[in-house]
Parts: structure tokens; sequence; C-alpha cells
């Protein structure tokens, strides 16, 4: 439970809408092209200024370690890099499910630099803070960019891209994929050439390198994408194991959401063009 008497503070989803693979690199991470957006579907978090410079984390996720836990290590990152004597207690309320591809935990670390950067006055700029996130995860400084972006590298070279508003209906069933075993699966399509002038049209139609693979390998989402391939064209987030159609409005989202079995779970999310911290902060 967060306290109440405490501000709660967004950590935001994320879905690719789509994802190449356009080479390995020697240190053995893969070179990526994708279109990242936010998504109204997220965690929450509290965060207090403690003056003793400890970081406490109240709440526990399940087979997490608290000083494993990706918030921790964000606070106490930006702790030693700023030289901060401020520490800070920290709530987490997970509502995004681990294991689907939406970068849950990615984004509470995005959260927890960009919510202490303003409580302990730290006054990083956004690429510094970008800098620190890519020692956290690839997924990171994409949170921390806070907008709809075109991301290269392992995912901390990002530019803005304008992406129509839109509203999505996620599904994701039982099932944790482990995205090394994806990654190093040799069926894994590694040669997609790469884009030159990345927009919205000129990457139709989206694809998702992993797909092809996670499909292959877990039968639970081979079934939602068959169920979901009925009703438009389906496309995998990340490594999965959520799958996602796209729709132009709710009601349209919601009429195929009432036919999919209950088994699954299913979210209706809309996009959204800023990190909700982001507003808060007027950044």
């Amino acid at each position: 439970m967060l306290p109440e008497s405490l501000p709660r503070y967004l950590a935001p989803a994320k879905l690719n809408l789509n994802l190449h693979i356009i080479g390995r690199r020697e240190d053995g991470y893969h070179e990526l092209e994708s279109i990242f957006t936010l998504i109204d579907w997220a965690d929450e978090l509290c965060l207090q200024v403690r003056e003793d410079g400890k970081i406490c984390l109240h709440t526990i996720t399940p087979n997490v370690l608290p000083e494993q836990d990706l918030t921790v290590r964000a606070a106490k990152l930006l702790q030693h890099v700023s030289g901060s004597h401020l520490g800070a207690d920290i709530w987490l309320q997970k509502h995004l499910p681990m294991g689907g591809g939406l970068g849950g935990g990615s984004s509470d670390a995005a959260t927890v630099l960009l919510v202490l950067n303003h409580l302990w006055q730290t006054h990083f700029s956004d690429d510094a803070l970008i800098e620190l996130a890519v020692k956290l995860g690839a997924d990171v400084p994409f949170f921390v960019f806070g907008q709809t972006a075109f991301a290269r590298g392992i995912g901390e070279r990002l530019q803005v891209i304008n992406v129509p508003e839109k509203w999505y209906l996620v599904v994701k069933p039982n099932v944790h994929i482990a995205t090394p075993k994806i990654f190093a699966h040799p069926d894994l399509t590694r040669n997609t050439p790469p884009c030159i002038n990345p927009s919205y049209t000129a990457l139709q139609p989206f694809k998702n390198d992993m797909q092809a693979v996670v499909l292959k390998e877990y039968p639970e989402v081979l079934q939602v994408f068959n169920i979901l391939k009925q009703y438009g064209q389906p496309l995998m987030t990340g490594s999965g194991a959520c799958v996602f159609l796209t729709f132009d409005d709710e009601q349209s989202a919601q009429k195929i959401a009432n036919k999919l079995p209950k088994q699954w779970q299913i979210h209706i999310a809309k996009s959204l063009t800023k990190h909700p911290v982001k507003t808060q902060f007027h950044q």
C-alpha cells in the first residue's frame, strides 16, 4: 500500500510499435531500432526525502531482492553521481505485469530518477539523466526521455517521432518471457536493414523481429496472437509476452476486449504524448 499523505508519481508502460534488430555488437548486445510510445497504464510510486542518506524500499516485489530492485539502484546511482547527502523512502505499487515487454521495472527506475532529481534538487539535465539511465537498463533512457521516440543503439539514442494518438488493446497470457533466451536464439533475425529517415508512415507495416521466435517457443503467446489476428494485425511488444492491437478509439478496442477469454490479463490503454512526471514538474 502507498501512504495516503504523499503525492503519487506514475511510471507508465511502453509499447514498441515496431522493433528491428539490425546487428549484434562485439559486447554481445544487439543494435535495435524501434518506435517507443508511452501508454496510460502505469505503476505508482511514492517518494519522500530522508535526511540520513538511507535509501529504503518499503514495498518488496516478489522474487526481487531490495538491493537488486531497479528503484533502489536508480536512487543509489543518482545519489552517488550527484554526491547528494539526502536519502529517500520509496513505496512502489505494481500494476504492470512483469515479463510482458511493457518495461515496468525500467519505467519505475526512470520515475525514481526524475522525481529524486527534482526532490533532491540535483539539477541534472535530461541528457545527463539519460546517461545515468543507460547504466540501469536498455529501456530506462526512453522513460527518462519521456515522449514518443525513435530509438537506436541498445535504446539509448533517441529522437522525437510523430505518432498519431491511438488506443491499444494489450493482452498478456499467463507466461513470463526470458528475454536473454530470445536474444540468444539461433533463429532470431539480426540483419534487418536500418531505417535512414524514420517516420510513422515509412516504417509500416510494423514488425517485431523477436516475435517469430517467441511465437515458436511460447504456445501461450501464439494462442493470443492467433485469436487477435481475427480482429486486426496483432503485434508483440518488446520480447513479449504482451500482444496488442491498435485502434482509433476506445469503443472499438472495448468491443474486441469483450470477446476475449477471461483467463488473460486484458487492458485498454491510450497513448501518452508526455511522461506524467514531467507534466507534474512542468519540465
